[in-house]
């Protein structure tokens, strides 16, 4: 069978690259791609983002079904549409994906599900965010209520920072329509984690726990970015704590939308606070897979993603199961300079040519491609076109020896201005050796 995905980021090569080892899938498209699905065996770009145009292409090919990857195409209404069409595609319909279109949204069904999350607040005028401000006083979280990729959320340390962050927001319009409105939420302390589940509107299978790195900068600081890097599993996440999320997040999430008349199919991504007496607060909803998480998660993934898709548009998702690798994967998100307010573009990249050669006769690391392109005079030449460029990402038999493979891999890698984290995985390996 034919398969489609929808979207040009490191997210969409690993899923496309995992579905294309499914001996029932003959040929992934990814819709636009990047330069690193051009390159993997079996997968193809199309130069196609409309979704009028996405639908005729999927009827034309007999694609058996599409999986959409990034947020924008879910809140454009791409499900829908293709739904309208007559045809199979993986991913909650635009109502359903209000739980991340709209950070309003979301705080409002989570306080009617009784879903625990921080303390909020929202505003559409500066003055009283201001005086609102000046009540709760600092640190306090300030998050532009739409969607501003991943990069909407400003954790003020100050009232200081606060209140500039509330006039970027609402007032220069930092994230332009994104920050119509601005969400004012208590601070919470402890350990942020990723928690992604597949659904099929009754029925849902948790994904390998993951731990993602959302500050720009080692030991966690400096501004939030769409993710700097990831590892599956983390160790923050009990068996009994698995179980509390299950009941206290999960499955009120579902049962929520079924309640409201709405039937959720598709990824569902939880980020979450640990917090230091292992209560569970809900920090947002993403409704897909997180990325960089995806590359370390689907590193570990053996069973057949295709298999486990098909069940969940069929409705029996309880009927399926999963089996991963023992291994510990861990993802490095080497970006571009000047990421993530001004990336540099164009840059020539060497020895990735290298490094992708080798990993088709490995199986413990791979290099999964998010704003890459080919030079337009030599086909054969990388150059960076995106604010995060490549996720490196490698298996090893426990947490610091798949940071290190991983770590020797990046070195091998070069462009101009490259930056990346030199700490990802830290918070774990800590944890891990703690007397």
């Amino acid at each position: 069978m034919k398969l489609l995905i929808i979207g040009s980021g490191g997210r969409e090569h690993a899923l496309a690259w995992k579905l294309i080892q499914s001996p029932r899938v003959e040929k992934v498209f990814v819709a636009p791609g990047n330069a690193g699905t051009a390159h993997e065996h079996g997968l193809e770009n199309i130069a196609i983002t409309a979704i009028p145009a996405l639908i005729d292409f999927a009827q034309s090919q007999k694609v058996a079904f599409t999986v959409v990857g990034p947020e924008l195409p879910l809140a454009d209404g791409i499900v829908d549409a293709f739904l309208d069409a007559g045809l199979k595609i993986f991913g909650p319909s635009r109502q359903a994906a209000q739980l991340e279109i709209s950070k309003s949204f979301a705080k409002n069904f989570m306080q009617r599900h009784n879903i625990p999350t921080a303390a909020y607040s929202t505003f559409t005028n500066a003055q009283a965010a201001h005086e609102y401000i000046e009540q709760q006083g600092a640190p306090i979280v300030i998050k532009a209520a739409g969607l501003a990729a991943g990069k909407g959320v400003i954790v003020a340390p100050s009232l200081e920072k606060a209140h500039s962050a509330v006039d970027q927001i609402l007032i220069t319009k930092l994230f332009g329509e994104a920050g119509a409105e601005v969400i004012i939420e208590e601070f919470l302390q402890g350990t942020e984690v990723s928690f992604i589940v597949m659904c099929d509107g009754h029925h849902i299978l948790p994904l390998a726990t993951s731990q993602d790195h959302k500050r720009l900068f080692d030991g966690d600081t400096g501004p939030n970015t769409g993710g700097m890097g990831a590892y599956s599993p983390t160790p923050f996440i009990s068996p009994g704590l698995h179980a509390q999320i299950l009941r206290e997040v999960i499955y009120p999430v579902v049962q929520g939308m079924t309640q409201e008349g709405v039937s959720y199919t598709g990824f569902l991504y939880a980020g979450l606070m640990i917090t230091p007496n292992n209560q569970v607060k809900v920090l947002e909803f993403n409704c897909r897979m997180g990325d960089p998480e995806t590359q370390p998660i689907l590193m570990r993934l053996k069973s057949d993603l295709a298999s486990l898709i098909e069940h969940a548009l069929n409705g029996t998702l309880d009927q399926a199961e999963t089996d991963w690798d023992r291994r510990v994967a861990l993802g490095i998100v080497m970006a571009a300079g000047g990421y993530p307010e001004n990336p540099q573009k164009g840059d020539s990249i060497t020895g990735l040519s290298d490094l992708m050669t080798k990993q088709n006769t490995t199986n413990d690391f791979h290099i999964f491609h998010s704003g890459t392109a080919l030079n337009s005079h030599d086909q054969q030449q990388f150059i960076t076109a995106g604010g995060r460029v490549l996720c490196v990402t490698a298996l090893g038999d426990n947490l610091k020896l798949a940071q290190q493979r991983a770590y020797e891999l990046t070195k091998q890698i070069r462009y101009n201005n490259s930056y990346m984290r030199h700490d990802i995985g830290h918070n774990g390996i800590e944890f891990l050796h703690k007397p």
